[in-house]
């Protein structure tokens, strides 16, 4: 597919592919008839009929999870909002191919095939307190680097990000598409406090005003403060949706970065399902704004999609409940009264 500008984006984003009515009503009719009472399994009945429906398939499956970590760096950090420096990118790519990381062990404990996409580190984007942070054809350039990055053989897609200092355009990119202040949705990230933390929302709120006349849409707002792996998420996504694969987004980082499509398309994260509320504290504010609930509160803050691949381990619960279960005639199981 063939992706130059942010114009071809906003054409993709005005015919979005729905969800498999076919799959969905076959979700719909079997689980009424599994051994238990309506609506026992909670939401695990809730992720199974997703997931059906997503792939386009009945029952679903769960063979074949795939994990994408999106990395880059970021010019904003020039102005001291991150309590690492900026190498740190580099050093935990490196260490994510040598398999050390988190999110190898949670790959591997739930099967899942993990890939890492660094997105020119060595060109960090510009410091957008001062400047957009991209320009159009970079910001088009990153999100077709997401969807290139999806597998359409891939049952479900687990979204990450690596990127010092990415919590600064989150922060900044839902400051601008939901306005209250800079501070109400400005957090620690790394564990910046005190007058950096100050200081931290004080340079969103003023990059945010700065930028406000350009940001004319959802992709503005990504192109002026956002980032290339925010990008790149908000390009899988799209990919995603093209391809049919279902996905599950991490924590802060994650759901900013495709908070634009959703001011773009109401129902562009409708094949989307949020994996867990990280302790970031603008996340479940944000949330509440995408109309998302989280399947895990663990207190979990570390991004690289972690959050995204433990919660395989309960798509496979609702897959295997849904698709193994006997029904009550299979079972000889006596229904409920009517």
């Amino acid at each position: 597919m063939t992706i130059k500008t942010l114009d071809d984006v906003r054409g993709l984003l005005k015919d979005l592919p729905g969800l498999d009515a076919n799959a969905a009503a076959a979700a719909a009719e079997r689980e009424p008839q599994l051994t238990k009472p309506q609506g026992s399994l909670g939401r695990l009945e809730e992720v199974s009929s997703w997931l059906s429906s997503w792939q386009g398939a009945h029952p679903p499956k769960l063979d074949n999870p795939q994990v994408r970590v999106f990395a880059g760096n970021h010019g904003i950090t020039a102005q001291g909002v991150s309590a690492f420096p900026a190498e740190v990118t580099f050093q935990m790519v490196a260490n994510f191919e040598h398999g050390g990381a988190a999110i190898n062990q949670l790959s591997k404990a739930f099967g899942a095939t993990l890939n890492v996409v660094p997105l020119e580190l060595d060109n960090p984007t510009k410091d957008f307190s001062q400047e957009p942070a991209m320009s159009d054809g970079e910001c088009a350039s990153a999100i077709l680097a997401g969807m290139d990055a999806v597998d359409e053989k891939a049952d479900v897609l687990c979204l990450g990000e690596m990127g010092i200092g990415n919590t600064t355009p989150a922060a900044a990119i839902a400051h601008a598409l939901y306005g209250e202040t800079a501070a109400f949705w400005t957090g620690p990230g790394t564990g910046v406090e005190g007058a950096a933390l100050t200081n931290k929302a004080d340079v969103i709120e003023r990059s945010v005003a700065l930028h406000k006349a350009a940001m004319t849409d959802g992709l503005e707002v990504l192109r002026c403060v956002g980032g290339r792996e925010l990008a790149a998420i908000a390009g899988a996504v799209i990919g995603a949706r093209m391809k049919r694969v279902p996905v599950l987004l991490d924590g802060y980082i994650c759901s900013a970065s495709v908070a634009p499509l959703m001011m773009m398309n109401s129902t562009s994260l409708d094949h989307c399902m949020v994996a867990h509320v990280s302790a970031e504290p603008g996340h479940i504010k944000l949330l509440d704004k995408l109309g998302q609930k989280a399947l895990l509160d663990l207190g979990m803050r570390l991004g690289e999609g972690s959050g995204a691949a433990l919660a395989l381990g309960l798509i496979k619960g609702a897959v295997a409940c849904h698709a193994g279960m006997a029904t009550f005639a299979e079972a000889g199981v006596s229904e409920k009264d009517e």
